[in-house]
This record gives structure tokens, sequence and C-alpha cells, in this order.
């Protein structure tokens, strides 16, 4: 039994030899000249009129480049009152009244933009990569905004209107994930990936949400090949993360060959410390002592009261059982791992330290712990044979602290990045969790 604490307040190349040694063929120049003519081809924004005003959209659209957002967005309106049915003209408004929202950091300016798009739409005879422009920005404003039903209403119009556009369906899937509904976002990958086969960004959500759903070896086909693709918007620290997560699971050693890949992208800091929310310039190392924390009255208080919060922590084992929760975030292989919450995100549960007084009275006076909003606060229960997976903090913001209070004489250690410690009653360990670590309590050893 621990009792844990989590502080805030501190601190490729590619491989390019033997490129060019055998001539192309016939079939893989024109190819190349395909995927070349692809890239070239340009969206057609203007329709029959907008041809006809094409040197006053010119320029003010040169003044919008320039960057003098306001002469723009003047220009535009006047364009856009002279002609009303102009889609051009409209969606040199909204664009000018994004830039605008961007330089005053101004979200009634934004939602202004946003109605906008919206009203390229509505006109006749827009051209269609101009619709596709204007609802595909404007479902983007809206998530900037966190206004993720909006931007899922005009991602499903987009659809609607192009059903055989892939990559708008890839666009539906991310908005579907980013309200937390897994189970639509995995139908649009499906869909995708029967509609074609070798989609790299479907595949690695499609991967994702089987990892999400524990389908550990069924997600690594789908996130190695995605990542394997190079396609747009493949290249994410997440699903270097979930992919090694995933192989190391399945007792793959592979694992480490693509944290290094995503440590040579700059995903992680290092292929040890691969958490993917990070504060830049902070002190990186795996193990802490309280001096190198700063933290050393808290420290030393705890060690002084351990037996307190030892005997306050059994107490509750013996009379209300039910408060100590299963952990719940799949980070256990096997065994019985439990956790009693005290503090949570900087917020005092008050039921829960009614059952432990004299605890949480001790902890308030180190608002260092009580005050972390990134880490909890609380008894930590591992019974034995349990195993805890290799695993890694999302932020390198905080350290964490364990306070051994029954602790067996042998058999229990945590690992965090390359070094083995075993815990000690009454005294404190502290590490950095954006590291690999990992727990095992052995049950021949107890």
């Amino acid at each position: 039994m621990t009792w844990v604490s989590k502080m805030g307040g501190r601190r490729s190349q590619s491989d390019l030899r033997g490129l060019g040694r055998r001539g192309k063929s016939e079939k893989e120049i024109e190819q190349d000249k395909a995927e070349k003519a692809k890239k070239k081809k340009k969206p057609k924004l203007l329709n029959k009129f907008d041809k006809t005003i094409k040197a006053e959209l010119d320029a003010a659209e040169k003044l919008r480049k320039k960057g003098k957002v306001e002469e723009a967005l003047s220009a535009f309106e006047a364009l856009v009152n002279q002609y009303p049915q102009s889609p051009r003209a409209r969606y040199g408004k909204a664009q000018s009244e994004d830039d605008l929202a961007e330089k005053m950091r101004s979200n009634e300016m934004l939602q202004k933009a946003i109605n906008t798009y919206d009203e390229v739409v509505s006109l006749p005879n827009v051209p269609s990569d101009l619709i596709k422009l204007s609802l595909k920005r404007e479902a983007d404003r809206q998530q900037f905004l966190g206004r993720m039903r909006g931007s899922l209403v005009t991602l499903q119009k987009l659809v609607q209107l192009f059903p055989s556009d892939t990559s708008i369906k890839n666009d539906l899937g991310v908005g579907y994930l980013l309200i937390g509904d897994n189970s639509n976002a995995k139908k649009v990958y499906e869909e995708v990936l029967s509609l074609a086969p070798d989609d790299g960004f479907a595949k690695v959500h499609y991967g994702f949400i089987l990892k999400a759903e524990n389908k550990i070896a069924e997600s690594i086909p789908y996130l190695k090949e995605g990542l394997e693709s190079g396609d747009p918007g493949t290249d994410d620290g997440r699903f270097y993360f979930h992919l090694g997560d995933a192989l190391q699971r399945m007792g793959d050693k592979d694992a480490y060959k693509w944290y290094e890949l995503g440590y040579q992208r700059g995903h992680f800091a290092s292929v040890w410390q691969r958490s993917l929310y990070n504060v830049k310039g902070l002190k990186a190392q795996p193990w802490w002592t309280a001096k190198e924390t700063g933290y050393t009255e808290l420290v030393k208080s705890l060690e002084k009261n351990w037996k307190l919060i030892r005997d306050e922590g059994l107490a509750v084992m013996d009379k209300k059982r039910n408060l100590f929760l299963p952990e719940d975030e799949n980070l256990r292989e096997k065994g019985d791992w439990s956790q009693f919450t005290l503090w949570q995100q900087g917020r005092k549960n008050e039921n829960a330290c009614k059952s432990v007084p004299k605890t949480c009275a001790l902890l308030e006076r180190f608002p260092e712990a009580t005050g972390c909003r990134r880490g909890q606060i609380k008894y930590s229960i591992m019974h034995p044979g349990t195993h805890v997976w290799p695993h890694t903090g999302p932020t390198n913001c905080r350290l964490r602290m364990h306070l051994g209070l029954v602790i067996p004489k042998e058999g229990c250690r945590i690992r965090c990045a390359q070094e083995n410690r075993t815990w000690e009653e009454g005294k404190v360990l502290i590490f950095d969790d954006s590291f690999e670590h990992e727990n095992k309590s052995h049950l021949n050893e107890q």
C-alpha cells in the first residue's frame, strides 16, 4: 500500500542510399507525371460571373496576401455589396474576417467569418472547389472555438455534397472523435477503407480506435501500415505512442524501434520520455531526490507522519473497502490495483477526506501537492501478482511521489526508464512519470 501524490510547480533523417540507381519504367514515369499534374491542379474558385470581375477580386486578394487585413476586408465588403451573388467575393470577405480575428484575437470576429463561410455555400452557381474550401474552413474554425457539434454538422453537410471524397470522410471521422463518439468514427473509417484500402490517414485512425477498444493485436497492422504510408496527417506522436504501446503489450521488442522513430521525428523528448503535452526547457530525469525538487519540507512531513497516514488508510480499508475503486485506465496486465482518491486535479474530495481527516489536514499545509491541477493525491493498493504495463504519463510538468505504507520485504519493484527501485515503508520515492515506468508485485515473493 502506498500513498501517491503528483506535484506541480517545477520545472530523421531518411536513408537516401541507392536512390536513382536504376532507370524508371514507362509506367512509373507516367505515374509520376500523373502525381505532379494532380499536385499542380489548382482549385477552381471562379464561376462565369466572377471571371468578369476577376481584376477587382485579384486586387482585393492582393491586399489580403500582403497582410493589409483591414483594407482587404473593406475591399471585399464593397465587392459583396456591389455583387451580392458573387461567391468568390463572399469567400474573400470570410477569409479577411478570419485573418482579422487572428490579428485581433477576437472570437466575435471569428464567428462573423464562420457565418460568412456558410453564406458562400448558399449562393447560386458556386464552384464545387469553393464549396469544399468554405465548408472545410468553417468546420476548422468551429473546432477552434470548441464548437465540436457545430463542426460535425458542417462536416456531415460536406460528406452529403461530396460522397466520393474520402478526404472529407476522414475529416468527418476526426469530428466524431473530437466529441468522443468512437463508434461513429469507426464506421466512417471502415467506409473509407472499403473505398480506399491503402488510405494511410484512415488506417492510423482506425488502428487508434481499435486500440482504445483494447483490441491490441488488431490495432497493430493498421497503425503500422498507416505510419509507413507517409500520408498527410499520419506523422503524429499519438500514433507512434499507441503503436509502440500495443507492440509492448504483445511482447514485441519492435516497440522501441517505433519509439526511436517517433523521437527522431521530434514527437518525443527521448525514447524513454514520451509524454505528448510538454513544457519546453524543464529538467528531464527519471528519478529525483527531495532536495532536487525543492519540496524537502513536504517530504520530511510525510516521512515523519507516515504511520498516521498508514493507519487512517488501513481503517478505511477495514470499514469502507468499497471506497477503493479499481484502476480504470487499462494499465494492468493482471492482478488487482485499487485507489482511494483524496484530491483530483487540484480539487478536494470532501467526502473522502471525512474518512481520513488527519491525513487531509496534514496535506493541506502543502498547496504544491493539493493544488496540482495535473495530478491526484490518493491511497493506492497493489495486491500480490499484479503487473502494471509499461506506460508513460501525458505531460512533463509534474512529478509523482510515492510514500511507502505497507510494503512486503521482497517482490515489489518499480522501474522508471532503465532503473529499478523498491518501495520502503515510511520512505518517499520521487520520479517523473513522463518517462516510461512499470510496477510489479510478484506472488511468490509475498
